[in-house]
């Protein structure tokens, strides 16, 4: 069983060797560890210190793609490369490298196929407690728009079996944690939780600049991914908070019909009427989006299909050349 470690790097000369040289190559289970590295268009030497430090694999992306879009590379390129299992670390060394095979016990015994890192948020002194609450209460947020059981939502300390990564499709530009969360309990991908530990941390994230913009996009993420991969339940709520006032509008005025003072109260009728007309639209909207999301669900497994059918075809040529070069010696 192959293992690939992916790191997704942008301008981190100053850490990145350390994250390499802490991987561990030898892993019960585990028959080859190998290190990739997704080089987000860095401007300093963050490439040829990859290579220095033992980095197996190097990807170089045309330019600054976002970390979303360099995560989703990685997990490409790792299928391709024939990776069983895919583990995701930060370049910055935060988190403890030497807690991969507890990471990925769960996937080699089948009992999940996505693992999520759950830090110690509560004993990082680098978290401020405004930093821990929001922590705990996004968690939540996507625990109930997952269906899920993971307590550090965004850890970014994650493991995925190779058809669940293969699976999984992120269309956000900021980050993957959460997406990928929501996604994989939407599609009924099983997914659990070990408690890892951190290292020191020696700067502060260069994901966002203050608590308001992590908060700001977090929220913004969240509720996009929910639309898309919920979007009848999402459009159904929208329609029940418009038909709500509009149901007792119509009560009100038949019971003040009933009692004989209705004809001065026709203005509850208008209302209802338009609030009515609010909810029918924004059902029939759910609807069709409803519609879309189930194409678009075919279309992904056709994607997971497509990478998992080329990385088997891949293999099957390197098999294939190392055959021929062993008769020929």
């Amino acid at each position: 069983m192959k293992l690939i470690v992916q790191i997704p790097a942008l301008n981190e000369e100053e850490t990145l060797a350390t994250a390499i040289v802490a991987i561990p190559r030898m892993i019960a289970g585990i028959s080859k560890v190998e290190v990739l590295v997704i080089d987000d268009g860095s401007t300093d030497r963050t490439v040829e210190v990859a290579r220095a430090a033992g980095a197996d694999h190097i990807l170089r992306m045309p330019s600054n793609v976002g970390l979303a879009r360099a995560f989703s590379a990685g997990i490409e390129e790792a299928i391709a490369l024939g990776a069983d299992i895919i583990v995701n670390t930060d370049a910055d060394n935060q988190y403890c490298a030497d807690d991969i095979p507890a990471l990925i016990q769960p996937i080699i015994e089948r009992q999940a196929q996505i693992v999520v890192g759950a830090r110690p948020i509560t004993e990082i002194e680098s978290f401020s407690p405004v930093k821990k609450a929001l922590q705990r209460l996004g968690s939540w947020v996507v625990r109930l728009a997952s269906d899920s059981t993971i307590p550090d939502a965004p850890s970014g300390f994650r493991a995925y079996a190779r058809d669940a990564a293969a699976r999984l499709c992120v269309i956000n530009t900021y980050t993957y944690t959460l997406e990928t969360i929501i996604q994989a309990g939407r599609k009924r991908i099983p997914m659990t939780s070990v408690p890892v530990r951190v290292n020191t941390v020696t700067r502060p994230s260069r994901l966002f600049r203050g608590m308001g913009e992590y908060v700001t996009r977090s929220a913004k993420t969240i509720l996009r991914v929910f639309v898309i991969y919920a979007p009848l339940r999402f459009f159904f709520a929208l329609a029940t908070v418009f038909s709500l006032p509009a149901l007792i509008a119509i009560g009100r005025f038949l019971t003040l019909y009933a009692l004989g003072d209705g004809s001065g109260h026709v203005q509850s009728l208008i209302l209802a009427a338009a609030l009515l007309a609010m909810a029918t639209v924004l059902f029939a909207v759910g609807v069709l989006a409803d519609l879309i999301a189930t194409n678009r669900s075919l279309l992904e497994d056709i994607r997971a299909r497509e990478l998992l059918r080329a990385a088997e075809t891949k293999s099957e040529r390197l098999g294939k050349r190392r055959a021929k070069l062993a008769s020929a010696g």
